[in-house]
């Protein structure tokens, strides 16, 4: 009989941070989605002395991912995400369960999270958004020229998230990356989003790029179109690369 992954959560913030402010857990467990092997994402709001980091442990023989921080570090964190356009903590705060809340802590945590997420990520630059329309462009040229299965498969790969990194920024959408991009696509433009996704899985199953070189044009169309002459940089001291961020 497996351990209650709750209260294996409970106890471990209890050994391991027993003056923590708050602690969330978060992730699969607190949607009541864990299965025996699923990780435990745990979030920790600490007192002004302490540390802001993350470490991976193992305890009780599950794995668990914690992410520790002060006031001032948990600011921090919100920030970056923000610039990252992934709300990465912010939606731990926002949907995660709440095993310990001194003083109010956590109440106060989760209301600049759902603020943050309320408010949306930063719309991308033109210059970038031209630089994505530009590299997409190029990747749905090479599918239509691919001949070799290995290469058309790591295409299609970065063609779905450079659309999906275009159709999170048109709708000011938060992004995702692994298994989070399909979950975030979705919730984004559920039409379009699957329309990604089935275009995407046709052909790595059987070869056949149309699906997905339509579903691909159709979100270029949304962003200006196809972007291939006119298009032109000046070297500012690095490569802007045309790949989705990771």
């Amino acid at each position: 009989m497996h351990a209650d992954p709750v209260d294996q959560a409970r106890r471990l913030a209890h050994d391991r941070f027993p003056g923590a402010l708050c602690v969330i857990l978060a992730g699969s467990t607190a949607a009541g989605r864990a299965t025996p092997g699923s990780d435990l994402d745990i979030a920790v709001l600490l007192g002004d002395g302490g540390e802001t980091g993350r470490e991976t442990v193992r305890f009780e023989g599950r794995v668990a991912e914690l992410f520790f921080h002060t006031r001032a570090g948990l600011s921090e964190l919100f920030a970056a995400d923000v610039a990252a356009r992934r709300a990465v903590m912010q939606s731990m705060y926002a949907t995660g369960f709440v095993l310990v809340d001194r003083d109010g802590e956590a109440g106060r945590a989760r209301a600049l999270a759902e603020a943050d997420l309320l408010k949306g990520p930063p719309s991308l630059d033109q210059q970038t958004v031209e630089t994505r329309r530009y590299g997409l462009t190029d990747a749905l040229d090479d599918l239509a020229d691919a001949d070799d299965r290995t290469e058309r498969l790591a295409v299609a790969g970065f063609a779905l998230a450079a659309a999906a990194d275009l159709l999170f920024d048109h709708h000011r959408a938060w992004t995702g990356g692994g298994k989070w991009l399909p979950r975030r696509l979705l919730e984004a433009d559920a039409r379009r989003g699957a329309a990604l996704l089935d275009g995407h899985l046709s052909l790595c199953e059987s070869g056949n790029a149309s699906l997905l070189t339509g579903a691909a044009a159709e979100v270029l169309d949304l962003v200006g179109g196809p972007l291939r002459e006119g298009y032109r940089r000046a070297w500012h001291g690095v490569i802007e690369s045309v790949a989705a961020p990771a």
